[in-house]
């Protein structure tokens, strides 16, 4: 039988860290990164499920925020204002992107292949609606680390702050501003504040 690396590379998103022009009073890396995304978009289906109506499936959302940074294994993390300078830069960036999952895909066994394709590159029309959601989930996880870094008192994540909010703002989905009243405020607060 043969050997599988995938999972052993999968391991390896702790070694990737985030932020890496900026200076961090704590490193984060893409593993802890994507733990929170999976659970921020769980939280954001569960609100468009019970507060709006909907039906999507708020499992799958997380998983698929698990695997959403798996490709920068291979790539490393692109700094946003680089990855989002220009078209033309997303465009080959994505290009890069669907290589790297490529390559993880062609770790697994065969008879696993189809389903981490569908995890790692998602296309179905479900998908792409919950796809929205871990996006939203991105952003605020990346909030919350600007939030975190500038209760050490650190005012290099000043503007990223900014920049973020208006970001998720701007994405006009409903969920993501309940989320934002009612549970982003308590990242503010010491522990025990919110106990």
């Amino acid at each position: 039988m043969n050997q599988s690396h995938f999972y052993a590379m999968i391991s390896r998103m702790k070694y990737i860290n985030r932020w890496g022009l900026m200076n961090n009073t704590k490193y984060e890396n893409i593993s802890e990164h994507s733990q929170q995304v999976a659970v921020l978009a769980h939280c954001l289906v569960l609100i468009h499920n019970k507060r709006f109506g909907g039906s999507l499936d708020a499992e799958r959302a997380a998983l698929l925020a698990v695997f959403h940074d798996a490709t920068e294994i291979i790539t490393g993390d692109m700094p946003t204002p680089i990855k989002y300078a220009n078209p033309s830069i997303q465009k080959v960036y994505k290009q890069v992107e669907d290589s790297a999952a490529d390559r993880l895909i062609d770790l697994l066994p065969e008879d696993f292949r189809d389903e981490y394709r569908l995890i790692l590159k998602p296309s179905s029309d479900s998908d792409r609606e919950l796809e929205v959601f871990v996006k939203a989930a991105d952003r605020f996880s990346a909030l919350i680390k600007c939030i975190e870094e500038m209760r050490m008192g650190n005012d290099e994540f000043k503007m990223a702050k900014e920049t973020i909010e208006q970001s998720i703002h701007k994405m006009k989905l409903p969920e993501a501003e309940v989320f934002f009243d009612e549970f982003l405020p308590s990242f503010s607060l010491a522990l025990d504040e919110i106990q």
